[in-house]
């Protein structure tokens, strides 16, 4: 679990500056960040239920045998390096939390992913592999209190450039308006 809350646990106001891409050969792209973080990185079983909401996303994220998360965010649709600000709360009995928030808010849809987590410095390389879609890579930076939105840009177009992610690439959307679109 430490791998989602403790990297918010020193921010007054979790942030961060994303991208998603489309990726050719996970596999190649895996090994790239491999290399770049020294680090093999931790695979994980995610399943992400979104909710309706007037505003943002709301998701609940089913880990295999750990706790799960409950996640509120807003972030433009937008090509590039972006802003998302959220809000994070750890969730004991995730079957419960559906149940709940299905009845009061209704079910937006469903993505199912097994995802490669790869920590480096302060940004998570995503390697996914999503259900129904194909094969993705996503770098979020975590913004600490004092750096600006540009400096987290800065990064992700450090990091896209030694991986060899173009723009060509780069994704507008979630997942899950990805699968609602198909």
């Amino acid at each position: 679990m430490c791998l989602y809350l403790c990297v918010f646990l020193n921010s007054s106001m979790p942030r961060n500056v994303e991208i998603k891409a489309r990726v050719s050969n996970l596999k190649e792209m895996t090994d790239k960040a491999q290399v770049l973080a020294n680090d093999v990185g931790t695979v994980i079983q995610q399943e992400d239920t979104f909710f309706k909401v007037p505003n943002g996303r709301l998701k609940l994220r089913k880990l295999d045998n750990e706790p799960g998360v409950l996640i509120q965010y807003d972030r433009d649709d937008q090509l590039g390096p972006k802003l998302s600000n959220f809000n994070i709360a750890r969730v004991e009995d995730v079957e419960a939390m559906k149940t709940v928030l299905s009845a009061a808010l209704g079910v937006r849809g469903t993505v199912k992913k097994s995802r490669q987590l790869i920590i480096f410095e302060q940004t998570k390389i995503h390697l996914d592999q999503v259900e129904g879609l194909g094969e993705f890579i996503e770098l979020e930076v975590i913004l600490r209190d004092d750096q600006t939105e540009e400096e987290g840009h800065l990064i992700v177009r450090d990091i896209m450039k030694t991986l060899g992610i173009s723009n060509d690439d780069l994704l507008d959307c979630a997942y899950m308006d990805m699968l609602s679109n198909a």
